[in-house]
């Protein structure tokens, strides 16, 4: 219980609700975590981002290619930055706060505003496995979701050979919803994916179970 109430109270969201969706996705807000930053990317990040997006290994589970320049990463950073402006659903860079380097993204995919739904996804530097991180930065952009979008309804897949980011999606209180054959074509192959999904019920009844705080314990 100790832990989940650190956490809680360490984790920093806007003050302000957002007028519309697309106002909340177009500054999407600076969100603080005991280990973790998420903020809005800048081509500034495009070195941090490359040494990670370069591997093969981080790629391989993922839509795009291992990044094969620098350039190629800052036309990443460049299609986040229109995002931005035009209120389309983006990415944050997760910065370690240990050494202030990006080491992945996390953010919406998609977003449906007729059923107030969203899709997430991210990514993380090899060397940030196994540590926590992304189920820290998970947990933190649900809340988020929910509580500043107002979300009905976030959802997440994984692929099946990927179970290492379900396990993620679980810790942060998400439902394994079932296998979908052939959902998506990666890199020229039809796969098999894990859909996992979160009401805006399950993440109150979550959060009320682990945290036994009130709003009012939560730094705006």
């Amino acid at each position: 219980m100790g832990e989940h109430r650190s956490f809680w109270r360490w984790l920093t969201l806007p003050a302000a609700e957002p007028g519309t969706p697309q106002d909340y996705f177009a500054r999407l807000p600076v969100i603080e975590t005991p280990r973790l930053i998420l903020r809005r990317a800048t081509l500034r990040d495009a070195e941090d981002m490359y040494r990670y997006a370069c591997d093969p290994e981080v790629a391989r589970h993922v839509l795009w290619n291992a990044h094969t320049s620098v350039w190629e990463t800052r036309a990443y950073i460049r299609f986040l930055l229109s995002q931005y402006r035009s209120g389309m659903p983006g990415s944050w860079v997760i910065v370690l706060r240990e050494t202030n380097r990006v080491v992945g993204t996390i953010g919406y995919m998609n977003y449906s505003a007729d059923h107030n739904t969203a899709e997430l996804g991210y990514s993380l530097s090899r060397a940030c496995w196994g540590q926590g991180l992304m189920t820290e930065a998970l947990k933190a952009v649900l809340e988020s979701a929910f509580r500043v979008l107002r979300l009905h309804r976030a959802e997440a897949m994984h692929f099946t050979d990927n179970p290492a980011s379900g396990r993620v999606m679980e810790k942060c209180g998400m439902r394994h919803e079932g296998r979908l054959r052939g959902r998506i074509c990666c890199k020229g192959v039809f796969r098999d994916v894990e859909m996992w999904g979160m009401l805006r019920s399950d993440w109150e009844s979550l959060r009320n179970s682990e945290c036994g705080i009130r709003n009012s314990e939560f730094r705006l």
